[in-house]
């Protein structure tokens, strides 16, 4: 606005310093940094204290405006890590690893187990239960029998533990690596073992990962049909990670020290927030109302959710 422009340039000439800048009488000064101060309580709607000093949090607000009134500028991607750090409700995460490689090239290999650590670390500082389902350690063959193909009760001790453990999450995140512009076939394998109403009135995340410059786009967006139709809805965010290895060292910490640890968290964090978003209304919404009374799961066939067929004249 023109407003914004003037007072933009009022507060530099304010802040102005050196020998060539003149500094304006005590009492223009004092005018401008007054109309600073309406325009930031008119701009500035969430007020966040970090370390005792407020933020200008509100995206609009200029640098300068916080020069003047002596408060910290807040860029957006440490708005990201710091303001959303704090979850809606604390959510039993599940992060499924799609990987069952063992062995590169290309090197180091795996790479999975690093991107699932950072993913794990960054949903456990904010305050999340993480059971990590890895496809690796499960060790399930190729799909026979699913787990909803026998009777309650009657399934192997291994199906019907991972049942449990994925019944009992309010939130997915998969992480799959990129396998000729397709997802990996053992994290389809896993989640094939079980039926939707395993995942359904839940939301889910995507991260994927690989050693050259895509990040895993193209499986991530192949993944994305097959969690809306277990109906365990992906946001809309997703985390790539593009060359893995020269990303995150082997306990998951991104390399770079803290700028880079800072720059990848924030960079996650709007994926995280969404996921938490989505899981606290869905948990709610569940504690309340049974989602299966009005969406009944499949216990037969498909035919259950045909269309009515027309009878012949």
């Amino acid at each position: 606005s023109l407003l914004a422009r003037r007072l933009i340039a009022l507060a530099a000439k304010v802040s102005r310093t050196g020998s060539e800048g003149e500094r304006l009488p005590g009492r223009q000064r004092f005018r401008i940094v007054s109309l600073c101060s309406v325009y930031l309580l008119q701009k500035i709607l969430i007020r966040i204290y970090f370390s005792g000093r407020m933020h200008c949090y509100t995206s609009g607000v200029h640098p300068l405006f916080c020069r003047v009134m002596r408060t910290p500028y807040v860029s957006f991607q440490k708005r990201c890590s710091v303001t959303a750090n704090l979850p809606l409700t604390s959510l039993r995460i599940a992060v499924l690893l799609g990987s069952t490689r063992t062995d590169g090239p290309p090197r180091p290999s795996p790479l999975g187990s690093r991107v699932g650590a950072f993913v794990t670390s960054c949903l456990e500082a904010r305050g999340h239960s993480v059971d990590v389902v890895d496809a690796i350690v499960q060790d399930l063959p190729l799909l026979k029998k699913p787990h909803f193909a026998y009777a309650k009760g009657k399934a192997p001790a291994n199906l019907e533990g991972l049942y449990k453990r994925l019944s009992n999450a309010d939130a997915y995140v998969a992480v799959t690596p990129e396998y000729n512009h397709a997802p990996s076939p053992a994290l389809l394998n896993l989640v094939n073992h079980f039926g939707s109403s395993t995942f359904s009135f839940k939301p889910s995340a995507i991260v994927s990962y690989s050693a050259g410059q895509w990040g895993g786009t193209r499986a991530a967006h192949a993944l994305r049909p097959v969690l809306s139709e277990l109906g365990c809805l992906p946001v809309s965010a997703m985390v790539h990670v593009p060359r893995a290895q020269t990303v995150l060292d082997s306990n998951g910490t991104p390399i770079g020290g803290d700028d880079a640890v800072s720059h990848w968290q924030g960079y996650a964090a709007r994926t995280w927030y969404q996921l938490e978003w989505w899981g606290s209304a869905a948990a709610q919404q569940r504690a309340t109302v049974d989602p299966f009374s009005g969406s009944p799961a499949m216990v037969r066939s498909p035919e259950q959710r045909d269309a009515p067929r027309s009878e012949p004249s």
